[in-house]
């Protein structure tokens, strides 16, 4: 088994104010799926497997990289600046999505979800290219990665 991986994904709930049920479904299968396939190697030779601790602290996302036993390896922060836009477009476009699937044509909910996921994908590899000199990720981590920031920077 590869141990450059996550085996523990924790959320600072505090970063979040409130959320729906329907975001906190998102949420957890974000965690699952992520626990379940990822990449993530610590740049500096550090043995995996890791537990990671995501929050936002002062509008900067906190990565808090911890072993098994929970002793913190490293700990570093990115601002959320360079990935501030893509989350509020893909806010919008992931409510536009939400009302479409319970009125529009399939047609229309399959051009907005792939705009959805072009907004994802486009999140995903800003955070990967940010994250690059600290830790190695692979897209599909990356993607789930960006969805756990998105999760934690919604505000009530």
């Amino acid at each position: 088994m590869n141990n450059q991986r996550l085996v523990g994904v924790f959320l600072d709930e505090r970063s979040v104010v409130s959320r729906s049920a329907q975001v906190d479904h998102e949420r957890k299968v974000a965690i699952y799926d992520l626990i379940e396939e990822n990449s993530f190697k610590l740049v500096g030779g550090f043995p995996g497997p890791f537990n990671l601790h995501l929050s936002i602290v002062e509008n900067r996302f906190v990565f808090d990289i911890r072993d098994t036993d929970d002793n913190g390896l490293s700990r570093f922060t990115q601002p959320l600046s360079p990935l501030r836009a893509i989350i509020k477009d893909y806010f919008m476009i992931c409510d536009s999505y939400y009302k479409a699937i319970k009125t529009s044509s399939p047609l229309k909910i399959e051009a907005i979800d792939m705009g959805r996921r072009g907004l994802h994908n486009e999140g995903a590899e800003i955070l990967q290219e940010r994250l690059a000199e600290k830790v190695e990720i692979d897209s599909g981590t990356a993607r789930r990665l960006f969805t756990l920031i998105c999760i934690l920077h919604i505000r009530a």
